[in-house]
């Protein structure tokens, strides 16, 4: 029996079978953006014939697909998404669309104003009022509903958010509201504030409830066609989603809120971070997901990942907890050009997978980070994605060749500015996730994947003084691999504002067990696959004069402790000093809300059997690349490593997926699972300030 994982990114579909014996094979296919089922079909008859056997075979052998979409985030990202209404309570309309009243660019006076989802035409007012503490200022006015719906249903739209603005205390006036609905309008997606992001801040709830209105009925056209094409070919098992809080979710879980699932694809990275932690033994992780459209750079820390409900995707606020992952517009099919003056830039531009690169042989016409690489000799025209795409060096030449042009250098030159442009905007990447979570970036290790990321981190370790890179055998599918190795997962909060004390002990263990039962049935009812629940509790909390709240894990203290508030109060001193250098102890402490995770544990991943040991690998060829000049470098094959080898550069290791590159003064050592310990050498003081000292 398998377990296979799917991840479709901008340019490839990652996948990943394992079978019960623990043995992993893994293929790429170039996504198909137009519909990316199809080139999900396609990359599943790929990884069956790496396995010797059929598609068909394949899928009747498999007990459970783990799924990790883009399809939610294109639909954000390029507007794409449902026609949606709002219905909202009366005076409110306007708040999505003044967000928190601020601009990204908040000086500049030229700045046009950001896309809405929603019109405001779209917005309409009901009658009705519910006041923070549960208690009925305005009765529900359906007549004001039967009105707003009526225009609605002349409008013809998809899908309906109905946004009250305390219903977060009592929800009885949203779940009328959706009751008229799907009696008058039963094709419509209709998304509750109440049920999306049960919490205070009207402005994060009502702006999450529209996107989940927005991305909803996209992302449950594509799983159901998925589901339709899957049972067409032969599957009956299990199929669970990517969420973006790093945890899985049933298809119907994953619909209802399709919001969570905006960050579905790079979560599974952050997976497979934690599970490598493990294997590694290195708590404290950075991981690096180059891909061919972006770069995510996210933060382990004990192994853990950091999680946010501050998420803004196109200038438009998703309030739901995620893991804290940073994405660059830089990856392999990242676009070089000159900007007037001679500045060279690369990037957020992508070529995407359709042309794709110049080398690609698609169509391509600008010059991409993978180009670049090209022209610089590292990939191999005879292993180019296991040999799949025509690696067309010449046209590589020709658009690096334009753009040296312009710059007035050679194209070795210009090929290798591109390469130190997008290493450099990397390497800020991974700073800028360090440092926000008050940590040194030197401390820390960075975990290698993508099929891209392995030309180019060395470079980005070495800028930041970086000692150790991990590059796992499946580096340029592991996000597929990692979804294969992560649990179930409900996330539920409850709002009770005011300062902890006041509220008590008592008070906080309700809420928790109100919700914790409702974590534990979710789980129960989820998937065949779990085998117990964990519970995980914290509480969003600040001081007493400040606006913005933090989040403060509570594993470890006993919820029954007869001093659990003054436990929660130091806790969150201390939390508050780790991410701001400063704690104040005398002021007071206030409770926003009380958060739960509910993860349902799943069958643990079979162990991978261990490669053997052969002592010194030997390269099975040299190829002559540019490192400041042309030379000759061995090429060691990692489709067949060797544990305990030692690789010294410059060097490049390379499998059908990606290629690995070892400058001057790196030294890796290949583990029992033929993944790439790598010690990178310090930078020399002439890359530093060009003296040429070393």
């Amino acid at each position: 029996m398998y377990r296979i994982g799917i991840d479709v990114g901008g340019t490839f579909t990652d996948l990943v079978a394992v079978d019960e014996k623990g043995h992993v094979a893994f293929a790429k296919h170039l996504t198909t953006p137009a519909d990316q089922s199809v080139g999900l079909m396609r990359g599943l008859a790929l990884i069956a014939e790496e396995m010797g056997t059929t598609r068909a075979a394949l899928l009747a052998g498999t007990r459970v697909i783990i799924h990790g979409t883009t399809v939610a985030t294109n639909a954000l990202l390029e507007h794409k998404g449902s026609k949606v209404g709002m219905l909202i309570t009366s005076g409110f309309r306007d708040v999505v669309t003044m967000r928190e009243g601020l601009k990204p660019d908040r000086y500049n006076l030229r700045m046009p104003p950001q896309p809405v989802i929603v019109p405001r035409r779209l917005c309409l007012p009901v009658v009705e009022r519910t006041r923070w503490d549960g208690s009925v200022e305005v009765a529900l006015g359906e007549d004001s509903v039967c009105k707003a719906i009526a225009v609605l249903k002349s409008e013809r739209v998809d899908a309906v958010a109905v946004c009250c603005l305390h219903a977060y205390t009592d929800a009885s006036n949203e779940r009328r509201i959706a009751e008229m609905l799907r009696n008058e309008l039963p094709e419509a997606y209709v998304s509750l504030s109440s049920e999306v992001l049960p919490q205070i801040k009207e402005y994060e709830r009502f702006s999450t409830t529209v996107v989940n209105a927005f991305v909803g009925p996209v992302l449950s056209n594509y799983l159901n066609r998925l589901r339709e094409r899957l049972a067409g070919a032969g599957f009956t098992g299990e199929i669970l989603i990517m969420q973006s809080h790093g945890g899985l979710a049933t298809i119907e879980d994953a619909v209802r809120l399709g919001a969570g699932c905006v960050l579905s694809g790079p979560a599974g990275g952050i997976a497979a971070g934690r599970y490598a932690a493990g294997i590694m033994g290195v708590g404290d992780l950075i991981t690096f997901d180059m891909g061919g459209t972006s770069s995510d750079i996210a933060l382990l820390t004990g192994g853990e990942p950091h999680l946010s409900s501050d998420r803004t995707v196109e200038g438009t606020r998703i309030a739901l907890p995620s893991i804290d992952i940073h994405t660059l517009g830089a990856g392999g099919g990242s676009i070089a050009h000159v900007e007037v003056g001679g500045l060279l830039k690369v990037g957020p531009q992508s070529a995407g997978a359709d042309p794709g690169p110049a080398c690609y042989g698609r169509g391509g016409r600008q010059a991409a980070t993978t180009d670049a690489n090209v022209v610089l000799g590292y990939y191999g025209a005879d292993n180019f994605l296991g040999g799949r795409i025509n690696h067309d060096r010449d046209a590589a030449h020709q658009v690096v060749d334009e753009i040296a042009v312009s710059l007035g250098a050679g194209t070795e030159d210009a090929a290798q500015g591109i390469v130190r442009v997008i290493n450099a905007q990397m390497a800020e990447g991974v700073r800028v996730v360090a440092t926000r979570a008050g940590r040194d970036p030197r401390a820390y290790a960075l975990l290698s994947f993508g099929g891209a990321a392995g030309l180019h981190i060395t470079d980005v370790a070495r800028t930041l003084d970086i000692h150790r890179v991990i590059v796992p055998r499946p580096a340029s599918v592991l996000s597929a691999w990692g979804m294969l190795t992560t649990d179930l997962r409900y996330e539920l909060m409850r709002t009770a504002v005011g300062e902890i004390g006041r509220i008590g002990a008592e008070r906080v263990r309700e809420l928790f067990g109100e919700i914790e039962a409702e974590g534990r049935a979710r789980v129960a009812g989820a998937s065949e696959f779990t085998v117990g629940t964990e519970i995980h509790r914290s509480l969003d909390m600040r001081y007493g004069e400040q606006i913005f709240e933090i989040n403060v894990p509570l594993d470890g203290i006993d919820i029954l402790a007869t001093d659990l508030v003054d436990q929660v109060r130091a806790r969150f001193h201390q939390r508050h000093e780790e991410l701001y250098t400063y704690c104040v102890p005398d002021q007071e402490v206030v409770l926003v809300n009380v958060r739960l995770s509910a993860v349902g544990v799943m069958r643990a991943l079979p162990k991978e059997p261990a490669i053997e040991g052969g002592g010194a690998m030997q390269p099975t060829g040299s190829r002559r690349v540019y490192l400041d000049g042309w030379r000759a470098v061995p090429v060691y094959n990692m489709d067949a490593p060797q544990a305990s080898a030692v690789l010294k550069g410059p060097a490049i290791a390379e499998s059908r997926t990606t290629t690995i590159l070892l400058r001057q003064g790196d030294g890796a050592r290949v583990t029992s699972l033929g993944w790439l310990d790598i010690e990178v050498s310090p930078m020399r003081r002439r890359d530093r300030d060009g003296t040429g000292a070393s």
